[in-house]
């Protein structure tokens, strides 16, 4: 009669043991399963260019953006900050120094790089010209500042003035000196002889009369 007793008291101690190993095997596989999504999520996050990247990456420092700041580069948040940290926001001040060190130094970079004799060859300037343009209409984009403004004109004038004042333009150039003397000696030519056909017409005008 002791035997089944004990039998059922092994029995009991057994399933006891295995239940015990079940709930921690089971709550060791709950909180690895827990950390991993910890883990992944951040990695996930990142991995997708997603709103919650977009809002992450307007925040530096712990603070976020206190302006509006464009979205048609990815170069529009550094922009940004750098708008931030040094002018407190998106000032003219900040558009001119980023058109100075971002686009025209490259520009004057790049144009110096050529001979000065190649300046007037639009096939060879037409790309540096274009690469000019699409910089500070991005940039000034990226600020929401309206482009083209009077930063930009003042940029182009300054180029111009730098690198194309001596190239030669067909279209405004003078015309050779023999037409020159031509147009200014017609007139002067014509202002005697209409003086005497006035002066003829009044005589036989008084004579009729």
């Amino acid at each position: 009669m002791d035997t089944l007793p004990g039998k059922m008291r092994a029995t009991s101690f057994s399933l006891s043991g295995c239940f015990v190993t079940l709930l921690i095997w089971g709550c060791t596989t709950v909180i690895c399963f827990v950390d991993e999504k910890l883990l992944v999520q951040p990695a996930t996050t990142i991995g997708y260019h997603s709103t919650e990247v977009t809002i992450a990456n307007a925040t530096q420092g712990g603070h976020t953006l206190p302006f509006a700041c464009g979205n048609n580069s990815q170069k529009c948040m550094g922009y940004c900050n750098i708008c931030h940290d040094l002018f407190g926001g998106p000032t003219k001040e900040c558009l001119s120094g980023l058109l100075t060190f971002q686009c025209l130094s490259v520009y004057e970079s790049a144009m110096k790089s050529l001979n000065s004799t190649d300046w007037c060859i639009w096939g060879s300037v037409s790309g540096l010209y274009s690469n000019l343009s699409l910089c500070t209409e991005d940039i000034s984009d990226c600020l929401l500042i309206p482009w083209p403004n009077s930063l930009v004109e003042e940029t182009f004038v300054r180029i111009h003035s730098e690198f194309f004042k001596d190239c030669p333009t067909e279209e405004l150039s003078d015309p050779p000196p023999v037409i020159v003397f031509a147009l200014v000696i017609t007139p002067i030519c014509l202002i005697p002889v209409m003086v005497s056909l006035v002066v003829l017409k009044t005589k036989n005008g008084d004579g009729s009369s």
